[in-house]
């Protein structure tokens, strides 16, 4: 590549990040921060502060947010570049995959607002543009198709995640009906929505006002016999993070954190590396080929029913208790997952 084409090529790219940077700044009602920029562009901090500068040189009615925080913020009003944004195929298709997934899982709330988003942007074309979007957004649908995932899916009372997530969305309290998995029992919960976690079970997670619990805890949906939002507000917990509370632990399972080790055999090292099993995990190739995987996170059932996929091709070094549940179960696969 020539030197000329390679010029062309950064230069192009830095319009297409100015562009990003000012429908960001249009979108954000508090404003971005240099830090902000760091983080979405994935830039260090003289790289941002050009950034903002350019921005600033190309959309002068950029403002500077009084947030009373030492930090500076800054935005563009609403409308500024609301005619350079326009709607390519491979984004509306990036819509239409998402609402396949979100079906695919049984979870028909989220499509039917990804649906309507859709709908709603495409109805923003002017009529030469969606000429020429549609065919190519037909064809990458046909490409990207979505195979129906096969094995069991959770059950999920669409009404129930409705009015699950207007109470999150207005701070109001939930009485809940919720059914035992071992006894059956359905009793009544006091609980303070506060989001939900998805995976091979689907949860609510809430503040469960009892004396007994008093703590944030899980509640399956499809035990979720009925509720009834209630008028009385409450107020999250100030420290409480969905995204901390979700990294705690392997899977959806809640506990205290642990270290743990793994090590998977020179053949399964490839496949093993391939995989993040989990935001906190470290690899190590080792001379034999194998590959150490060091992660901190509770729930050794969770990381037991993975670990069983794998068979003989891993082996657990610490802690024990979680090697003692998974070498008496390992086999011999014909494959690795």
């Amino acid at each position: 590549m020539t030197n000329l084409v390679m010029g062309r090529e950064m230069r192009y790219e830095k319009a297409d990040n100015l562009l990003q940077l000012a429908l960001e700044l249009q979108a954000a009602r508090s404003g971005l921060s240099l830090a902000d920029i760091e983080e979405k562009f994935r830039v260090g901090r003289r790289t941002a502060m050009r950034m903002r500068d350019a921005a600033m040189r190309n959309f002068p009615q950029m403002e500077e947010v009084d947030t009373g925080e030492r930090t500076k913020r800054w935005r563009l009003p609403s409308g500024t570049v609301d005619r350079l944004v326009a709607f390519t195929a491979e984004e509306l298709a990036a819509i239409e995959g998402a609402i396949n997934l979100f079906e695919r899982d049984n979870r028909e709330d989220e499509a039917a607002e990804l649906a309507t988003l859709g709908a709603k942007l495409r109805a923003l074309l002017k009529p030469d543009v969606a000429r020429k979007v549609e065919p190519d957004l037909e064809a990458l649908l046909e490409a990207e198709g979505l195979a129906m995932r096969p094995g069991p899916r959770p059950r999920i009372e669409i009404s129930v995640v409705g009015d699950l997530r207007q109470a999150i969305k207005a701070c109001v309290k939930v009485k809940l009906q919720y059914r035992n998995r071992k006894t059956k029992k359905v009793n009544e919960r006091l609980v303070h929505p506060y989001g939900f976690l998805h995976g091979h079970r689907n949860y609510l997670v809430a503040f469960h006002e009892n004396l007994k619990a008093n703590n944030v805890v899980l509640f399956a949906l499809p035990h979720i016999e009925g509720l009834e939002v209630t008028d009385e507000p409450f107020t999250r917990e100030p420290d409480f993070s969905l995204d901390q509370y979700a990294a705690r632990s392997f899977g959806l399972f809640q506990g205290e954190p642990f270290k743990t080790v793994w090590k998977f055999s020179p053949e399964a090292a490839d496949d093993a590396e391939e995989f993040i099993f989990h935001p906190s995990q470290q690899i190590e190739r080792q001379p034999d080929g194998s590959l150490l995987v060091t992660l901190h996170a509770a729930s050794d059932l969770e990381m037991a029913w993975h670990l069983y996929a794998w068979g003989d091709k891993v082996e657990v070094l610490e802690p024990k208790g979680l090697a003692e549940i998974v070498h008496g179960q390992r086999m011999s696969w014909g494959a690795t997952p």
